[in-house]
């Protein structure tokens, strides 16, 4: 039997993602670092009504985050723990922000970022078990948690407790970076045998940078990170819906062909070895 791993696109080992929290005015400023430097983040939204002296406008957030190629996500339209509100209570929250989302910024809306306290504490009845069932009835594809910053750059295995690598201001962070970067590539194949794919999740909210006056800590980051032929640089829908393509991918008994149902090429890696498997396409893989 052979050790069979996911690749991100273009036979990539690494894949680094960016989650900023609330819509608050910094976050144009965030939004355009990250694009300076081609990285790309996603961004978790209230309502418009709910935060209309505090937040971005629907016409900033077409402009300076749908403009920079970046995601928009729910965070609860009145930022509300879902773990500690009623399951219907949930819902209207959750349904509320993603219509008005979709409706004012003329888009598709299916993650989220859990506001608050999220599922780290529960009340009135309410479960984990409950919060994912209705969000996934709601379209809801992943929702990030918090609470477990580590280096372990692993992907999820459930999409509806998504941990991040850290927050920004986490003390380790440039030294997480650091030990991400440092995996070091098999030189033949440009990527490590026999190894899973490598995520760096960094989440935080923008305007932590205005209060500590510490913008240069977005861009040490950020040219830590950038310009790493290595490195997939995604939003984390796109991270979802590539890791679910490869889940998609149909194989023979023995493991030598593979099917692919999705419409976009998927990559993979068998004992050192790269492939990639076009839309449609049945590859050998002996």
């Amino acid at each position: 039997m052979r050790y069979k791993y996911l690749r991100f696109p273009g036979g990539k080992p690494k894949a680094v993602t960016f989650s900023y929290d609330d819509g608050c005015f910094a976050d144009e400023r965030t939004a355009k670092t990250l694009a300076k430097y081609g990285l790309k983040g996603t961004f978790n939204l209230n309502g418009f009504g709910w935060k209309k002296d505090t937040g971005l406008s629907a016409k900033q957030v077409k402009e300076f985050i749908l403009g920079n190629g970046h995601e928009v996500a729910v965070h609860g339209y009145c930022h509300r723990a879902m773990g500690v509100q009623t399951v219907i209570d949930g819902i209207r929250d959750v349904l509320d922000n993603r219509l008005e989302l979709e409706q004012e910024l003329d888009t598709i809306v299916r993650g989220m970022a859990y506001p608050d306290s999220g599922i780290t504490r529960t009340a009135n009845g309410t479960k984990y078990e409950d919060v994912k069932r209705y969000l996934t009835e709601l379209g809801i594809a992943y929702s990030r948690t918090l609470g477990g910053d580590n280096d372990k750059f692993e992907l999820p295995q459930d999409w509806h407790a998504w941990m991040p690598t850290a927050h920004h201001d986490n003390p380790e962070i440039m030294q997480y970076i650091e030990k991400f970067l440092a995996f070091e590539a098999n030189p033949k194949t440009g990527y490590r045998r026999t190894s899973p794919p490598l995520l760096l999740y960094i989440w935080g909210h923008s305007f932590e940078f205005d209060r500590k006056n510490n913008w240069e800590h977005l861009t040490e980051i950020c040219e830590a990170v950038s310009r790493n032929d290595e490195i997939w640089y995604a939003t984390n829908i796109e991270i979802y819906d590539y890791v679910e393509g490869y889940m998609r991918l149909k194989w023979s008994a023995n493991s030598q062909k593979v099917y692919n149902p999705n419409l976009f090429t998927v990559w993979f890696d068998i004992d050192g070895t790269l492939y990639s498997v076009a839309p449609g396409e049945t590859l050998s893989v002996q």
